[in-house]
């Protein structure tokens, strides 16, 4: 009897009445004779509300106290979920992290799995019980309460298929991954496959229908992974380990465009690698994760650096920006928030040439200019300022055929 890891988002159990149709599709998966474990995350928007809660009472809340407040989240959800397909004759059992032994990192928010004991799933799915699973959280070896931070759901999911030797089937709210968001390119085509090559660089790059990773989880252990929507019967999409019988390498799969990013520019800065060494040292020390970066010399041994980070972090990257500038009052910085990041991926573009080329073909004949520019093997990103987000998604669907044809 096959092991099958389900994962279910916040609306997919936003209401009891969900919760009651996600116990529904558990118990029919589980009738097909496969054993099920289920991770499931808060409901609704249970987080942002607690969230919200916390600001109420402090404008700075202690980390630590904040994995304290938003693990409750999932373990309303594990409790109602187990509650409704016990209701269904189905037994069932709900674990939280901590009680499940998923240990982590002891960075609080942002903490990784390190390993997992999977010893109690194995003795409930002996006993015939689902096994349903808070994601989202674990426990570090001081005994701490920890979170892996936004889209750690989906992350606990492919680990725990990884350590039982599952597959993973991930349910959310739309039907599948697709060229790029339907909501901002109406028309955009559904994938039936795409490599865990493409969905790693589309997921980092800001596609959130899968948390990056998750995917570099799936790819590293080789877990077979799956994403449709729980609101419909329609086939979803397989993400693949390298190729797929019958597929080609499509030029540009998908496309990707997030606000979720801001543009540091530093000024000024003295010129040379200790430089360069120092800012990017003091941000991993923080945790922040520096994507684009690009350098100028302004003469005078001196130079602008501009990178982009996490929205999140601004705080963090503005502190240490003042402290820069107290030991050296000729460095200036800059954030700018009004901007966006775009990026196309395909693993196409490996073999052939011009793909950059048609790219700025098409953003200048919209009449967009760019702020800065990056490319991999498998992708080209640029960063352009808000107001030009939809005209130039509109130019790059059509340049690259990214939208069924009306």
């Amino acid at each position: 009897m096959s092991i099958i890891v389900q994962k279910y988002g916040g609306t997919s159990v936003s209401t009891p009445e969900r919760i009651k149709a996600v116990a529904n599709r558990v118990i029919q998966k589980k009738n097909q004779g496969h054993q099920l474990v289920v991770i499931v995350s808060a409901m609704g928007k249970t987080t942002d509300s607690l969230i919200e809660l916390a600001r109420q009472v402090t404008d700075s809340p202690a980390p630590r106290e904040m994995d304290m407040l938003l693990t409750t989240g999932e373990q309303v959800s594990i409790s109602l979920l187990a509650m409704a397909l016990m209701d269904q004759g189905q037994p069932a059992i709900s674990f939280t992290g901590p009680q499940l032994g998923i240990q982590t990192t002891a960075l609080h928010q942002k903490a990784r799995i390190l390993d997992i004991d999977v010893s109690r799933i194995h003795q409930a799915l002996a006993q015939n019980q689902v096994v349903v699973v808070a994601g989202f959280q674990g426990v570090a070896e001081n005994k701490e309460i920890t979170t892996l931070g936004r889209g750690g759901s989906d992350t606990s999911a492919v680990a725990l298929a990884a350590k039982l030797r599952a597959a993973c089937e991930i349910y959310t709210d739309v039907e599948g991954i697709y060229t790029m968001d339907p909501r901002k390119l109406p028309g955009a085509k559904k994938l039936n496959y795409i490599t865990s090559e493409e969905m790693m660089e589309m997921a980092s790059l800001g596609a959130g229908v899968l948390h990056h990773r998750s995917v570099e989880l799936a790819h590293k252990f080789k877990v077979p992974l799956y994403l449709a929507s729980t609101f419909s019967d329609q086939p979803g999409t397989w993400v693949v380990n390298g190729g797929n019988e019958g597929m080609e390498e499509s030029l540009v799969t998908g496309m990707t465009s997030s606000r979720s990013d801001v543009q540091v520019t530093l000024m000024n800065l003295p010129a040379g690698m200790k430089s360069l060494r120092r800012i990017f040292s003091e941000m991993a020390e923080k945790e922040v994760n520096v994507d684009m970066i690009s350098q100028m010399m302004n003469g005078n041994q001196r130079m602008y650096v501009s990178f982009t980070i996490p929205r999140e972090d601004v705080q963090v990257a503005r502190s240490l920006m003042e402290s820069w500038h107290a030991e050296d009052d000729a460095i200036h910085w800059d954030i700018n928030e009004k901007i966006v990041k775009m990026s196309i991926v395909g693993l196409g573009m490996r073999t052939h040439s011009g793909v950059a080329g048609r790219v700025f073909a098409a953003l200048e004949g919209a009449g967009i200019e760019l702020k800065m520019v990056t490319t991999s093997e498998i992708n080209i990103s640029w960063v352009l300022a808000e107001e030009d987000e939809a005209k130039a998604i509109q130019a790059i669907g059509q340049a690259f055929e990214l939208a069924e044809e009306e």
